[in-house]
Parts: C-alpha cells; sequence; structure tokens
C-alpha cells in the first residue's frame, strides 16, 4: 500500500521522523531555514499533511496546491497565519499543540533579568579581553533582593516567571485587565496595581503580554517616563509592544538603566510598516543592554516534544480520526485521500 505523503516545511528532530516515517513517506526540509514558499506549492502537490510553523501561510493558494490535503498540523499553540474558513470548507483539519513554551520561556527571563542587572556579558567581555588581574572595585550591578518588580500582563508566561522568582526576595507587582483570583495572587505572592502604579514603583519591569492592536507601542516614550527613575525592563512579549527608539531615548539619557529582549520589533512581519532590522543604537549600547535571538523556547527537549505532538496529529488524521489538537470541524472529506495506511 502506498504511504501517504507529509511535507514537513522545518527541520526537526530525528525522532520525530522516526516516528513518521514507519507509516508515512516524508518530504523532509533538512536546512534550518524555512521552506522557500514556492517549494511548498510544489512538494503539496499530492501531500495527505503538512505540518506547518510559525511562519508558515497556510491560505488559500497553499490549499488549492494540496487536492489530496487532509492535515495541516500547526507547531503554534494558537492559529496563526491561516485561513481557517477555507480549510473547513475544503475538508482540512487544521490543528494545534499543547502550550510547552512558558518554562523555558520563563527561565530565560530570570536569565535576562539577572544578566542585565549584573552586567554579565560585559563581565564576559572583560574577562576575554585579557585586561582582568584579579578583583577589582568595578562592573557594580544592581541585585534583586528587597527590590520591586512589576509585571505588565498576567496570563500563563507572567504566572510562569513570578512562580520561579519565589525565593528572590521580591516585591511583585503586576497589571493586567483581566485580574488573577484571590487565592492564585495569594499562592504566587503578588498584588495588582494600576499600569501608571506599577511603571512608578517597579524597579524592573518584565513584558509578559500578548501583542494586540492596544498593546503595540505601549512602551513608548509617555509610559518610559512613567517609570522609576533608573529601572529596567525586560520584553518576553513581542517586539512590537515596545518602540525601540524610545527605549534607546530613555538610555542614553540615563532614564532607564538596561534593556534585556529575546523579542524585536523587526519579527513583527504581520505589520507593513515593521522596521527591517534592530534599532542600530540599542545594538551598540551593549554596556546596558541583554539581547538574545528569540530563544525563549529553544530548549531541545521542548522542541522536540512540540513537533512529536504535531505529527500525532498527523498519524490520527491519516487514520480517519479527529486529531486531538483540532481546532476546527472540517464539512467534507476528501474523496482523493488515500485510506488509513495502518
Amino acid at each position: 500500500m502506498i504511504k501517504p505523503r507529509v511535507v514537513l516545511t522545518h527541520w526537526v528532530h530525528d525522532e520525530v521522523i522516526d516516528y513518521l516515517s514507519s507509516q508515512c513517506e516524508l518530504v523532509r526540509n533538512h536546512s534550518r531555514e524555512s521552506m522557500p514558499r514556492k517549494t511548498l506549492l510544489k512538494e503539496i502537490a499530492d501531500a495527505e499533511a503538512v505540518m506547518v510553523f510559525g511562519k508558515d501561510t497556510v491560505d488559500a493558494e497553499m490549499i488549492a496546491a494540496a487536492p489530496k490535503l487532509r492535515i495541516a498540523a500547526s507547531t503554534t499553540t494558537q492559529p496563526k497565519n491561516v485561513d481557517m474558513n477555507a480549510c473547513t470548507k475544503r475538508g482540512i483539519w487544521y490543528t494545534i499543540v499543547p502550550d510547552m513554551r512558558h518554562t523555558p520561556a520563563s527561565e530565560l527571563a530570570i536569565g535576562l533579568l539577572i544578566g542585565v542587572t549584573r552586567m554579565l556579558p560585559e563581565g564576559d567581555r572583560f574577562i576575554r579581553s585579557g585586561k582582568f588581574n584579579g578583583w577589582r572595585a568595578d562592573h557594580y550591578g544592581t541585585g534583586l533582593s528587597g527590590k520591586t518588580l512589576g509585571f505588565l500582563g498576567m496570563g500563563a508566561l507572567g504566572q510562569a516567571i513570578a512562580k520561579r522568582l519565589e525565593g528572590f526576595d521580591l516585591k511583585l507587582l503586576y497589571a493586567d485587565p483581566n485580574p488573577l483570583s484571590k487565592d492564585r495572587e495569594y499562592a504566587l505572592k503578588i498584588t495588582r496595581k494600576s499600569q501608571d502604579d506599577l511603571l512608578a514603583s517597579s524597579d524592573f519591569v518584565i513584558l509578559s503580554l500578548p501583542l494586540l492592536p492596544n498593546t503595540r507601542g505601549l512602551i513608548n516614550a509617555e509610559t518610559v517616563g512613567k517609570l522609576k527613575k533608573h529601572a529596567y525592563l525586560i520584553n518576553m512579549a513581542r517586539g512590537s509592544v515596545v518602540e525601540e527608539t524610545a527605549v534607546v531615548k530613555a538610555l542614553a539619557e540615563g532614564r532607564l538603566a538596561g534593556y534585556a529582549a529575546d523579542v524585536f520589533a523587526m519579527e513583527d512581519d504581520m505589520f507593513s510598516d515593521h522596521p527591517e532590522s534592530i534599532n542600530p543604537s540599542l545594538v551598540k549600547n551593549s554596556l546596558h543592554t541583554v539581547f538574545t535571538p528569540h530563544i525563549g523556547s529553544a530548549v531541545d527537549d521542548v522542541r522536540r516534544n512540540i513537533t512529536l505532538d504535531a505529527a500525532q496529529n498527523i498519524l490520527e488524521a491519516i487514520a480517519g480520526q479527529r486529531p486531538h489538537g483540532a481546532v476546527n470541524q472540517p464539512e467534507v472529506s476528501h474523496g482523493t485521500a488515500s485510506e488509513p495506511f495502518f
């Protein structure tokens, strides 16, 4: 019996290949870059399944190019870049995966917090310069104990970070239009404040809120001006939540002590006016900034488990079952698709 064809638009772990290959014919992307759109449209012509990633778009063009497609299995936790109506009408399952990213992202947030407040990259550069001859009264940073840390956004990510900050002797605040339950606030030892009060009283502010129309550019010249002087800002949300020019100015004027980020506005290509690169002045300011290349969930076993879950959705759909991660209910079935292989 002919195995169903499955297209993998990005590199995945060998365990995922092994899991799928015994029952499917795989079209693999061996590169760490996205599969070019032109290549994808060609390879998907006879495919019954495709595993898609954050930058892939499941639109009418892609659906038209794949007459046998049964499932588009996304590795994202929410539907992204998809024409859900078109999938549903064509009888294509669209699936997502459980959120496994918050634990590694929360760990990285604490790393960025300590990295920027204790000048870790600068200390590392000093050691490597060959100038270190032993202890000296230099490279003084800011400790966490006894300070106040505020969260803008207290969803799953914010709560995961707050949970892991227990033991740092910090006073925790949060601002969010959707308050936590009193029991949850008590468990996290955190107090809800207005946004302005939080900005004015926090020594450190962690951005852990979604990118929405009303949060784009939330951190701007006006809100930076409301920050406690010499505060530190850590962006674990999305790049476009911050106006990078405002941060550059605040750092130059000494209003902001430091800025750390794992995300940047140049990544948010859903906006036609997004910048093409990170603000050069931010990149040059190595003394007061710490940056990582969007590696919040870049933990090996986490990324493997995400794609294994997407692969399980694929096998369930091919077997004629409702995939466990389905977010739609296809209206028609594919007469052109093969019978289940197993």
